[in-house]
């Protein structure tokens, strides 16, 4: 589960508000080789995504504008990114916060802070 190179090549977008979360996660994955597009809000990422086919998609659930849910429809609803596998990000935790990701179609569901080891394991559940 240690093969680092593994994740090479991978396209994986990171939208989030937080300069923060975005560079933390950039960092951790550089570091495993995966390509990494950033976003800062929902509308941002819809346009990277059109730009870049990413393999995954982690979205932080509270944005301003357009928020992770609706993001992550509009993606599902899109035939050409509807397979494209979209993990939410959040800090609630709560049963109701995960089945809302479910239903709005996401893939799953990670807490924040997350860790490297949880993005890596993530990716390969489902982009590999």
């Amino acid at each position: 589960m240690n093969d680092l190179g593994s994740l090479k090549g991978i396209k994986v977008l990171i939208v989030d508000d937080s300069n923060t979360i975005r560079r933390s996660a950039e960092i951790f994955l550089n570091g495993c080789g995966c390509e990494v597009i950033l976003a800062s809000d929902g509308f941002d990422a819809l346009a990277k995504i059109v730009e870049n086919h990413p393999d995954i998609i982690f979205i932080d659930v509270v944005m301003p504008r357009l928020d992770g849910y609706q993001a992550c429809q509009l993606i599902k609803q899109n035939p050409r990114f509807k397979s494209t596998p979209v993990v939410m990000l959040s800090s609630k935790d709560g049963m109701f916060d995960k089945a809302k990701g479910r239903i709005a179609g996401s893939n799953e569901y990670l807490v924040k802070p997350f860790t490297k080891d949880e993005l890596m394991h993530t990716i390969k559940m489902h982009a590999l």
